[in-house]
């Protein structure tokens, strides 16, 4: 049975998480600032359908991350990148890309970011801890990631693609910005073909929550990302 919490209440331990659903670890509780960085900071996020389910926390095993230096570029990705004209920027639209990731889509993806949800994580943007990274095409957001940064470790939330190979660029972005960002770890919750061909893994819990410990401090800092408008070379850089 999936313990409830109440608002405050703290997580179970997160071997107790559930095989079937895989990762299931309690409802409850609420999409607060404080809840939510406990969460993240222990690898638990919030996935659930707000039509008819309570908040569900999730923290599935094996875990699917992306080492940004291992992120793979094929050779029709990297010829795209070479012949198209975009830019790249930081925060720029966090809410936008937050409502874009949340339409439907042809997979029918995208619906579980609620309201509620979409509240949530601008707040947390607002607080320095929420963040996006944008690929731009005749000024409109032509692919975009966003998720929360807690010391060396981004943890993807969801991205879009309005252009062809929008979500993919936006990656790259975030590969390149890595050094700069203090980006050692992505967290890619869970694992699917499209990940996985552009180098996700996937690790065990005492390995993912070992990287947790020593990539994420007790105490989290917010931070603002740097405002730059970055043009084609940043991404297609070695």
């Amino acid at each position: 049975m999936v313990p409830w919490l109440e608002p405050g209440a703290p997580f179970p331990d997160t071997r107790h998480a559930l095989t079937d659903p895989d990762g299931l670890l309690a409802a409850g509780a609420d999409l607060s600032p404080e809840t939510l960085l406990r969460a993240y900071s222990s690898g638990i996020f919030p996935w659930y359908d707000a039509d008819y389910q309570p908040i569900l926390w999730w923290s599935p095993a094996p875990r699917c991350v992306i080492h940004p230096d291992r992120l793979h570029v094929s050779r029709s990705l990297a010829r795209h990148l070479r012949r198209t004209a975009f830019t790249v920027t930081l925060d720029r639209d966090f809410e936008q890309v937050m409502r874009l990731c949340a339409a439907p889509r042809n997979d029918g993806a995208g619906t579980w970011i609620s309201e509620e949800m979409v509240a949530a994580y601008v707040r947390l943007h607002e607080l320095g801890y929420a963040h996006s990274v944008e690929i731009r095409q005749d000024g409109q957001i032509a692919g975009a990631v966003y998720g929360i940064k807690l010391g060396g470790v981004f943890f993807g939330e969801s991205m879009v693609s309005p252009r062809r190979n929008g979500s993919k660029m936006a990656l790259v972005a975030l590969r390149a910005l890595a050094p700069t960002l203090n980006i050692r770890l992505i967290d890619a919750q869970v694992e699917n073909p499209h990940l996985m061909r552009l180098g996700a893994e996937l690790i065990d819990r005492p390995t993912f929550e070992g990287l947790l410990d020593t990539l994420v401090p007790a105490a989290p800092a917010a931070e603002q990302w740097p405002g730059t408008e970055w043009e084609p070379s940043l991404v297609l850089a070695p």
